[in-house]
């Protein structure tokens, strides 16, 4: 599938409020690629395909991850908030014809993030957090560091979401914690390096 045809078929699965928000993440993962030396291509696409899987039901997700033989662990398995990303990329491949390992990585883990993070994973990640239709508080100050820092970006996400969940009293995903961790280890490398 061309991309013109995945954008027919998203329009036609996603409610309006998520199409706007596919094509908000896309545009603003692209500027993000070309800032910091991505793939604009990539995070484009990947961008648009990135919530392919959001508005599937949680036995839908379920049928998907059996028929792929993919292992989650239960939480995930239990939430579609989380399980989305996961089964997005399975059907990034086999719905849309996108076998790439990059897109398809930053596709499972644009909700969670991982340690090590890829430039793409983290472009995805934030472009999901910042994009032009999110309204939050503290999203404008995310953003406006997105054009100085990736990585003090990103790191600015994961502490807001995570706030946000501990306001919530909401359980908070093993790989978020690992996550924002490994990229306050990184941002403190290089800042040791730069001294």
């Amino acid at each position: 599938m061309d991309l013109i045809d995945i954008q027919k078929d998203l329009k036609k699965i996603l409610s309006a409020k998520r199409y706007r928000h596919s094509a908000g993440v896309a545009d603003s993962a692209r500027a993000l690629a070309d800032k910091y030396g991505a793939n604009a291509e990539k995070a484009y696409i990947a961008g648009w395909v990135h919530d392919c899987a959001k508005e599937l039901s949680l036995s839908e997700m379920h049928d998907i991850v059996n028929e792929h033989s993919l292992r989650l662990d239960k939480y995930v398995l239990s939430s579609k908030a989380l399980l989305h990303g996961p089964v997005g990329s399975i059907l990034c491949e086999t719905k849309y014809g996108i076998d790439d390992k990059d897109i398809k990585s930053a596709i499972f883990y644009h909700t969670t993030g991982r340690t090590n993070m890829t430039l793409l994973e983290k472009i995805i990640f934030l472009a999901d957090y910042i994009e032009p239709s999110r309204d939050f508080p503290g999203v404008d100050t995310i953003r406006k560091l997105a054009e100085k820092d990736l990585n003090q970006a990103v790191l600015s996400a994961y502490n807001s979401t995570i706030k946000h969940l501990i306001d919530q009293d909401a359980y908070i995903y093993d790989l978020t914690f690992l996550g924002r961790n490994d990229m306050v280890l990184l941002i403190d490398g290089e800042n040791d390096t730069a001294r």
